[in-house]
């Protein structure tokens, strides 16, 4: 059973799709003080999401939060090892997000400026694409 996968969804398996283009939605910080933006389109998989959470976890102290802004909807197939070609598409084998460049991946508040650059140099690590760190644009647009 995967880490994070939707109850139920309307179709079983879906096409690949594409990745290119910014983030429209999701990519300024809503909830938190900061937040980790991503640079670069990519998949990000279940196992990808949980390794920075309990990274991230690792890292606060009891009075902070987190918050996951990705979630893992879209379908991946994999055939067998060692099977023919043809005889169709496989089953599904795993879930990703689909993060366009821009996106915030996650968000965190009741840290510090220097403690959230540690933090996002550490998911960094996780993630097979570049991110940076992202302060909530106040009133005025000084961050």
């Amino acid at each position: 059973m995967p880490l994070l996968a939707p109850k139920r969804t309307k179709f079983r398996k879906a096409h690949r799709g594409r990745r290119k283009g910014k983030a429209v939605a999701g990519n300024l910080v809503a909830f938190g003080e900061y937040g980790i933006q991503a640079l670069e389109p990519a998949w990000i998989t279940d196992k990808q999401i949980e390794a920075c959470r309990t990274t991230m976890v690792r890292e606060l102290e009891r009075n902070s939060k987190i918050w996951i802004r990705i979630f893992p909807d879209k379908p991946v197939t994999r055939l067998p090892a060692e099977t023919r070609m043809g005889k169709g598409k496989g089953d599904v084998d795993h879930y990703v997000a689909v993060v366009k460049s821009g996106r915030i991946l996650f968000e965190v508040s009741g840290v510090t400026r220097a403690q959230v650059e540690r933090m996002q140099q550490l998911v960094s690590h996780k993630l097979p694409i570049k991110t940076r760190v992202r302060g909530r644009l106040k009133l005025g647009g000084e961050r």
